[in-house]
């Protein structure tokens, strides 16, 4: 490795006494180390936070048993690269697969796994932030064991800070003071790669001047401010970015809408997360001056559910491409919530009688139903009869927007109701 190879893989350790952390798993006697010292590890998943150690375990593993090890990314890889490993995996003894958030893969591509791991083609490790009971195949998740990781601790991070400035070939040349810890914690969220990698930048950044480089909160924040552009999934930036998504296709810019997608992906957000908040937007912002807006955003969301990354980035892209350049109307967003606002100040007003159902005798002595006029009996199936309660009668909540589709419903709703809601 040179130096052009960021720290956190230069650092990563190649057997379990150098790994900082997970010593429940780990540790002397435990299951896992157990496990690899006798030669012998099952197909497992290994669930825990980002930069906890999944990648660095499955790569002690594979070094330690001395076997093939192929590794996949979820977000880039699809069937086509999981075969390939699987062929060349059946000509070997051994293999190990690492699939990086496995959880990304679809039902097709986890079940593609399903026969290899069961006849032992591969020995599979999967790593996933997120609760495998919900996003693995119940199949895949009984054929392998679970293991959690846990959060890094404070101390773990600070070990792992004094092990980069002692133990790394080029920080050794630096002069390296480390006065302060919480910023380069903090930044990192408790993510041991962009802890060092942050460290590095830090480093790296304020060594031209020569003399000791003393490492402060300041200088951290300072460094990370002019050099850092995260995408947190679950920070800021994870926010800040798709507001800017959705304000651009409100905007009618499928250019920027397209670039704050591309980030996204790039970031590795969840394509569910996309999906769902553009087949919101789709009614939000389009509504009924383009129908159909709704049914691509709903068919989206489950064609990208069905295909996964690294294919679904097309999907995503045709559909934003097509809200963003769609006629915009939020009527029926403004309608509902005009309609609860209502409902809070005036509370539950009786429901007109002749609108109430009468299933018994004594409703329909009372009145329920009586007098209900059934629309399709009469001329252009409309009956006139009132519908809201007597109190609001009259009351519009419904403002069709300024858009062609939206302009014949107006026409159409004053040619039924005349002036009774103003159309």
């Amino acid at each position: 490795m040179n130096s052009s190879t960021p720290l956190a893989e230069r650092l990563r350790p190649e057997n379990l006494d150098a790994l900082v952390g997970q010593k429940h798993l780990t540790g002397k006697a435990s299951i896992l180390r157990t496990a690899i010292e006798a030669g012998k590890v099952p197909s497992m998943i290994l669930w825990g936070p980002p930069g906890v150690g999944k990648t660095t375990i499955a790569n002690i593993i594979a070094h330690t048993l001395n076997v093939p090890y192929y590794q996949l990314s979820a977000i880039s890889s699809g069937v086509k690269e999981v075969r390939e490993v699987l062929d060349n995996a059946k000509k070997q003894v051994g293999a190990i697969l690492f699939i990086d958030e496995i959880h990304r893969f679809n039902k097709g591509q986890q079940d593609a796994l399903l026969g290899a791991v069961e006849k032992g083609v591969i020995t599979l490790i999967g790593a996933t932030t997120e609760n495998p009971s919900f996003e693995v195949n119940s199949a895949l998740l009984s054929r392998a064991q679970v293991y959690v990781l846990k959060p890094l601790t404070d101390v773990d991070l600070r070990e792992l800070l004094q092990v980069a400035i002692k133990q790394d070939i080029y920080l050794q040349k630096l002069n390296i003071e480390l006065k302060e810890t919480e910023a380069l914690i903090n930044i990192s969220g408790g993510d041991a790669r962009k802890l060092l990698n942050l460290l590095e930048l830090t480093a790296s950044s304020n060594s031209s001047k020569g003399g000791e480089i003393i490492i402060t909160n300041d200088l951290v924040i300072k460094t990370a401010q002019q050099k850092i552009a995260l995408y947190d999934k679950k920070g800021e930036q994870h926010y800040d970015i798709i507001s800017a998504f959705i304000k651009s296709m409100r905007g009618s810019d499928p250019n920027a809408a397209v670039y704050y997608l591309a980030r996204m992906i790039e970031g590795g957000e969840d394509v569910k997360f996309i999906a769902r908040r553009m087949v919101i937007f789709a009614s939000e912002d389009i509504g009924n001056a383009n129908a159909n807006a709704l049914l691509l955003a709903n068919a989206t969301f489950e064609a990208v559910n069905k295909i996964g990354y690294p294919e679904a980035r097309i999907i995503l892209s045709q559909c934003a491409v097509y809200l963003a350049s769609s006629v915009k109307s939020n009527a029926s967003y403004v309608a509902i919530n005009n309609a609860l606002a209502f409902v809070k100040q005036t509370g539950d007003l009786p429901v007109p009688l002749h609108l109430r159902n009468a299933p018994t005798k004594l409703m329909k002595n009372l009145g329920y139903h009586k007098g209900y006029e059934y629309a399709h009996d009469y001329e252009h199936n409309f009956a006139g009869q009132e519908y809201l309660p007597e109190e609001i009668s009259g009351t519009k909540f419904y403002e069709p927007g300024k858009n062609a589709r939206e302009e014949e419903t107006r026409k159409y709703l004053r040619t039924l109701w005349k002036e009774k809601y103003g159309y």
